[in-house]
């Protein structure tokens, strides 16, 4: 059974309904916002410590491929004027929050729903910005962005799923009994998508 199962909706009509989620969904935002939590603070610590000073190598730099200093020493690191983590520390604190209410029971309307649906497609598009720069313009990987990457994916298609099963988002029936059943399987697929990229683009550095 998917993890999007409602707890039930209050209310008429899909606009008007509020809607909690079961006890599932709730402990996944809390996993998947706490997981990206720890991401990106570890990153805008070394980032920081990275700015005192130039020669500090992250604990995370493994091999010339898993390299986060060289992520973090990018143009791309600081999209909007600021390390990229320091948005994650916001949205993932968010995520929490969230989830965390809705294990105390929190229902919320319409709107909510889809307002964070929106910001995790938002957050989800963002990563596969950042994970075609990674793989193919700065040339390394960041063990910590790709536990960001993983848990942004994981929260957005359950949440969506939820939303599409409350009818909150329109969808075809087939798609709302195939998410009653296996939404784990579109996550593990996006997943498993980039994974694959990443393996063959340093095919010949892992089989080496």
């Amino acid at each position: 059974m998917a993890a999007t199962e409602g707890r039930g909706a209050s209310g008429g009509g899909a606009h008007g309904r509020t809607a909690g989620s079961g006890r599932a969904l709730a402990l996944l935002l809390v996993i998947t916002g706490a997981a990206g939590l720890l991401a990106a603070w570890v990153i805008t610590i070394d980032k920081f410590k990275l700015l005192e000073d130039p020669g500090f190598v992250p604990g995370c730099s493994l091999n010339p491929v898993v390299s986060c200093g060289n992520i973090m020493k990018s143009d791309q690191a600081s999209v909007f004027g600021f390390p990229n983590p320091m948005l994650g520390l916001v949205a993932y604190s968010v995520v929490v929050c969230v989830g965390v209410s809705l294990l105390t029971g929190a229902e919320f309307p319409r709107w909510y729903w889809l307002t964070l649906d929106l910001g995790m497609l938002f957050g989800v598009g963002f990563c596969t910005w950042l994970q075609f720069q990674s793989l193919y313009r700065i040339n390394s990987l960041c063990l910590w962005c790709c536990l960001a990457w993983v848990a942004t994916i994981v929260m957005f298609w359950y949440v969506t799923s939820f939303d599409v099963r409350n009818d909150f988002l329109p969808a075809p029936e087939w798609v709302k009994g195939f998410l009653s059943e296996f939404t784990w399987v579109v996550p593990v697929l996006h997943i498993g998508i980039i994974g694959m990229l990443i393996l063959t683009r340093w095919w010949d550095f892992w089989t080496s």
